[in-house]
């Protein structure tokens, strides 16, 4: 059993431990009770994700104790930076491992197994591990009509709260070209859906020129950049859908919005993340933007991409922040008209420069308020975007059955909108489907089945959702 916390890029990590536990003779289970090995894969953006962990490992203790021959896993980014800290704390734990090794898995369990618990950390990835094991590993997809496919490792930003950097790595792009082997390979096996995955995906390929020059060939090919990638893997026969996640406000160019809108596959939705509406809190965050560029910049894509569906991510409570820095923040937001927003409360972590501004730390009951004055503007901001859409025809990629009504299936726009919708046929998943929007609330729509555009075509007989 392979529990995931965190991110797409720790899911993508699971798909591969997944797969590589089945590999090795396991089969998937989904009561632990069943299982001979549980997976944790850790997540440490916020602090209750180590509460979540310590927590999950203290009930786990009881599930080991029944039965000696039983494993447990802690692998992750909250691994790669606890370390010792995680046997300290739960000594019953068999393997810890971190970011950078994930291909090492079955290895090091089978190596637990004679010769006790092991804990092993890589500093960073290796380079010619890294271009190959992503494509070479074996994976347990969720789906088989939609994939991760991880582009880039790493971050090479200073963004003050962030912890990535420290657990991830530096940036280190795949090479084009096995990306690109990769989506047709997915692709033929009958993947419609791409998502391509990176800390910082619209620097994907900077690193890659950096190497030619310093080749000393004399070499001056510039390696190909996100744009020219969304492009391509766009193109592969099959692909009907690209997605990707997530971009840097200051790495955003014209160019990625112009493959956006001139590649039928890539979708009309852009994440795209704010933090703070406030110049000197955003200075502060290091994130190398203003709210002036961050609002234009959004205009253009906007003017560029037809129907473009804006996400975002905000951070209240920064260290330093006022009420007026706040203000600032509700303003920009309302200006911006996301069609949805994650909004967080500040959360130091160890090793970043923000966990360090403790005489800055704002006061929580302060904190808790801005928190819900913030989020009432994000809301009405969303549920506006998704009236507008009333009336519309969508096109929708089947998921399964709603979780608020047995009786309706659920599927996801290509602006990433979920659309519950009522319909008389049993579909498959991966089903593309035409649905008439009928209704909309803040985090989906509602809407009712008009016909089937395409069937998936995966080699192997995807469940089917009942309505």
């Amino acid at each position: 059993m392979v529990r995931t916390f965190g991110c797409q890029m720790n899911e993508h990590d699971s798909e591969r431990i997944a797969g590589l536990l089945e590999h090795d003779g396991l089969e998937p289970v989904t009561d632990e009770n069943d299982a001979d090995v549980v997976v944790l894969n850790t997540c440490c953006i916020r602090e209750n994700a180590d509460m979540k962990l310590y927590g999950s490992l203290g009930t786990l203790k009881k599930w080991k104790d029944a039965g000696p021959a039983r494993q447990i896993v802690v692998a992750g980014c909250l691994a790669q930076k606890d370390r010792e800290t995680v046997r300290e704390r739960a000594p019953w734990v068999d393997v810890v491992l971190g970011t950078h090794n994930v291909h090492r898995t079955v290895d090091l369990l089978h190596r637990a197994q004679s010769t006790g618990a092991i804990t092993e950390i890589l500093d960073e990835a290796v380079v010619d591990d890294y271009a190959l094991f992503p494509s070479a590993l074996p994976v347990r997809r969720e789906t088989s009509y939609r994939s991760w496919v991880t582009i880039q490792i790493g971050c090479d930003n200073t963004c003050a709260y962030c912890i990535v950097p420290a657990v991830r790595g530096k940036e280190m792009s795949r090479p084009f070209d096995a990306i690109l082997d990769e989506v047709r390979s997915l692709a033929a096996s009958g993947v419609s859906e791409i998502f391509l995955l990176g800390q910082n995906v619209n620097s994907y390929g900077r690193d890659l020129s950096l190497a030619s020059r310093r080749a000393g060939d004399g070499s001056v090919r510039v390696a190909p950049q996100f744009a020219a990638l969304l492009r391509a893997v766009g193109d592969v026969p099959g692909v009907k859908r690209v997605r990707y996640m997530s971009p840097h406000p200051k790495d955003m160019r014209g160019d990625t919005l112009l493959a956006m809108a001139e590649t039928p596959a890539v979708c009309e939705h852009l994440h795209y993340p704010l933090q703070s509406g406030s110049d000197r809190i955003l200075a502060a965050m290091h994130r190398g933007y203003d709210a002036e560029r961050y609002l234009g910049r959004l205009a253009e894509a906007r003017r560029t991409i037809s129907d473009l569906a804006v996400t975002t991510d905000v951070i209240v409570g920064f260290p330093g922040e006022t009420e007026q820095d706040f203000v600032r923040t509700m303003e920009v937001a309302a200006a911006a008209e996301f069609d949805s927003a994650y909004a967080f409360i500040f959360s130091p972590r160890e090793g970043t420069e923000a966990a360090n501004m403790v005489d800055r730390f704002c006061d929580p009951a302060e904190v808790g308020e801005r928190y819900e004055r913030l989020k009432a503007v994000l809301d009405r901001s969303a549920v506006r975007k998704h009236r507008e859409r009333i009336g519309r025809i969508e096109e929708v990629v089947v998921e399964g059955t709603s979780k608020r009504n047995p009786d309706h299936l659920t599927g996801r726009t290509r602006q990433n909108k979920l659309v519950h919708f009522s319909s008389d046929e049993k579909l498959r998943l991966g089903t593309y489907a035409r649905v008439e929007i009928t209704d909309a609330a803040r985090f989906h729509l509602a809407g009712r089945l008009l016909d089937v555009t395409a069937l998936p075509t995966h080699r192997t007989r995807l469940p089917v959702a009942s309505a």
